[in-house]
């Protein structure tokens, strides 16, 4: 009898499939959008594992796309608790790919997912103490940690910054009733699905300023505030607020509105770079964007000095 390959700990979980057309979105590529409702799908899996509960996506830390994911290829989605709070789990996701008939993956895209664990009720409950037992596990929890204090320099950076219509910037609005088919089997819609909202709107800004071929290169963090049920109205706003030379740095609001009472509130908000590619798939110049209105100017700085933090915090 054939042995039976060795069983993963509680604390991982490795999503493994074939990236089919279906997955193909806005361009010629699997988008990046896919990517992050795969990352999400492999981080819930993992904490409900370990924590035995029905977990929330309360963040994604800073996803950088190294290279494009073709259909055909074999993709291969690992979560691995790296750190655990009394409520929460910090969860490193690493998403590879290549060829199946070459045997080799190679990563695609990584980040911390954080989520919450939470009962019958939506009350955040306490989840199993993660004590790391190798050297590679100390090392994914110190970076953890740190990731995780960094975090809320991020949030209060997001948290500060104020967007109204006072503003001559280009902007992309996605606007419909969130589904059944876009919701888990806890009856909210799950954060892979906003996710993928946040980088179709963005896609959307940034297509329709360049005029040309543009792919998601990095998320800034996606801070998620509240769930999303069947039937809301959502609206997926994108907003221009920095250009680099081969950079454009997308603000996304995602908000939630009860179609009855119209009373809503911001549900995720995002930061997404995207680059324009020229013919041979090489990032090119950008056209440029200048901030105009006060409030243009002030969240072209807010874009530079996250993006100043986040520089700070890759570097540690």
């Amino acid at each position: 009898m054939a042995s039976q390959p060795a069983a993963l700990p509680l604390s991982v979980t490795t999503l493994r499939f074939l990236a089919k057309a279906t997955d193909v979105g806005y361009g010629q590529r699997i988008d990046g959008g896919h990517v992050l409702e795969w990352v999400d799908k492999a981080g819930y899996a993992c904490a409900a594992q370990w924590s035995g509960r029905y977990c929330v996506t309360a963040f994604i830390g800073d996803i950088r796309f190294t290279r494009p994911i073709a259909v055909g290829e074999l993709v291969e989605v690992s979560a691995r608790v790296a750190h655990t709070g009394r409520t929460s789990m910090h969860i490193v996701v690493t998403v590879s790919s290549g060829d199946p008939r070459a045997g080799e993956l190679t990563r695609t895209a990584q980040c911390l997912a954080v989520f919450i664990a939470v009962d019958d009720a939506g009350t955040p409950v306490g989840v199993p103490a993660f004590t790391p037992q190798t050297e590679s596990d100390r090392r994914l929890q110190l970076a953890a940690q740190h990731r995780a204090s960094m975090r809320a320099d991020i949030d209060d950076a997001l948290a500060a910054q104020e967007y109204s219509d006072d503003s001559s910037a280009p902007c992309a609005v996605l606007r419909f009733l969130a589904a059944p088919t876009d919701v888990n089997w806890g009856g909210k819609v799950h954060g892979g699905k906003v996710m993928r909202w946040i980088d179709e709107a963005a896609f959307l800004c940034a297509a329709q300023w360049t005029g040309g071929d543009v792919i998601a290169s990095r998320i800034n963090g996606i801070r998620f505030y509240r769930p999303i049920v069947i039937g809301n109205m959502i609206e997926v706003r994108a907003r221009l607020i920095h250009s680099s030379a081969r950079r454009l740095y997308i603000s996304v609001h995602v908000q939630s509105s009860d179609v009855r009472t119209g009373a809503g509130d911001v549900a995720a908000h995002a930061m997404a770079l995207f680059a324009e590619l020229d013919q041979g798939g090489r990032a090119m110049t950008v056209r440029q964007w200048s901030p105009v209105t006060e409030e243009d100017r002030r969240l072209d700085q807010h874009a530079v000095e996250l993006v100043e933090v986040l520089r700070h915090t890759a570097t540690k």
